[in-house]
């Protein structure tokens, strides 16, 4: 452990963190764009920097370890200036339509200019014209908004590890795209929509549709039920109608999710979904109580069990259980039923 002093509080931290790291354990909000505690850090947006004591330049706590006896300071008035004026360079290629942008109230851009009062272009001069890539079918990709942070980038190679994106152009026209510029449809993407989950800003956003702002929608937490895994999501419900996903943090996915987990949510309104019981009486199919359905299973098995013994049964289960539940099943069929008749869709 040593010690350093950050905005003339004292505080004890491990060697080995940042000083962004070590500001965010006491409790210290400094500002960041392209920094994700699941990746190395960067120190692409600059957005982060700090005031060290003895050191002229003003560096980038993502990427700055700490040192003992530093003395930080991460809101002086010089490094409120800085963070201004990047702020305003942003912005000043940036279109300015936060009223119909969908990413208004979970736009990082839009915050931090409201935080540090930054609120016209101020520079002028060209701007973006590249063309929108919708050629997704979950997501589109605006460059005209990317601040290329680089975040996206990160997550698809580094997490996801499909490498579908990367920066491309140099200079002023550096923007994240695909390979020859072919758009996302004819890359190797999967639509995990990593990215779109990641992106700080408008420029990757979801094909939703339904229409809502952030504040409209409440967050559940849930597990993800296409497959056993696990994966934790947190589904954005308006008006009791599920409207978009997010993955969750913590075990097992870590904030990743893939096609299904993140767009595959329409289901949960079909029309056509099952939300009871439905036992046929007299060649039509009928609404009826759980404890019904189980009586009437039990009956059928019993009579089915006496007439033609054990074997006239087989098991089919699902990979969308878990391991547990699967368990139980194969036990049900070899203990209870007495047959070894159990199969599953993914063989396990």
């Amino acid at each position: 452990m040593i010690s350093l002093t950050i905005n003339g509080q004292k505080i004890l931290t491990e060697h080995n963190k940042t000083i962004l790291e070590a500001a965010e354990a006491a409790g210290i909000s400094v500002p960041t764009f392209c920094n994700d505690k699941r990746l190395i850090p960067h120190g692409a947006c600059r957005i982060c920097l700090v005031e060290v004591e003895g050191v002229k330049n003003l560096p980038a706590s993502c990427t700055t370890p700490v040192a003992e006896g530093m003395v930080i300071r991460t809101h002086s008035e010089r490094v409120v200036q800085a963070r201004r004026e990047i702020l305003s360079l942003l912005l000043s290629n940036h279109p300015l339509d936060c009223l119909t942008c969908e990413k208004s109230g979970k736009c990082k851009l839009q915050d931090y200019c409201y935080e540090y009062d930054v609120k016209e272009d101020i520079y002028g001069g060209e701007k973006y014209n590249f063309p929108i890539d919708a050629s997704n079918p979950f997501y589109q990709y605006d460059p005209n908004k990317c601040i290329v942070c680089e975040k996206c980038v990160r997550v698809c190679n580094e997490l996801q590890c499909t490498g579908a994106i990367g920066l491309n152009e140099r200079g002023f026209l550096t923007h994240m795209g695909t390979p020859f510029e072919m758009g996302m449809k004819h890359t190797n993407c999967v639509s995990c929509g990593n990215c779109v989950s990641a992106c700080p800003v408008g420029a990757l956003l979801p094909k939703n549709k339904e229409k809502y702002r952030l504040w409209q929608v409440a967050t559940v937490k849930t597990t993800c039920a296409y497959c056993g895994v696990g994966c934790q999501l947190e589904l954005h419900v308006k008006e009791d109608r599920v409207v978009a996903i997010q993955p969750g943090e913590g075990s097992p996915n870590d904030g990743l999710l893939c096609v299904k987990g993140k767009f595959g949510y329409s289901f949960i309104h079909h029309n056509d979904r099952l939300k009871t019981p439905l036992v046929r009486k007299n060649g039509e199919l009928r609404e009826a109580s759980w404890k019904e359905a189980y009586e009437l299973i039990v009956e059928k098995m019993q009579q089915t069990k006496a007439t033609y013994g054990a074997d006239a049964f087989a098991g089919l289960t699902s990979a969308r259980c878990t391991n547990e539940e699967n368990y139980l099943f194969q036990k049900l069929f070899r203990a209870v039923i007495g047959t070894n008749n159990v199969d599953h869709c993914a063989r396990l």
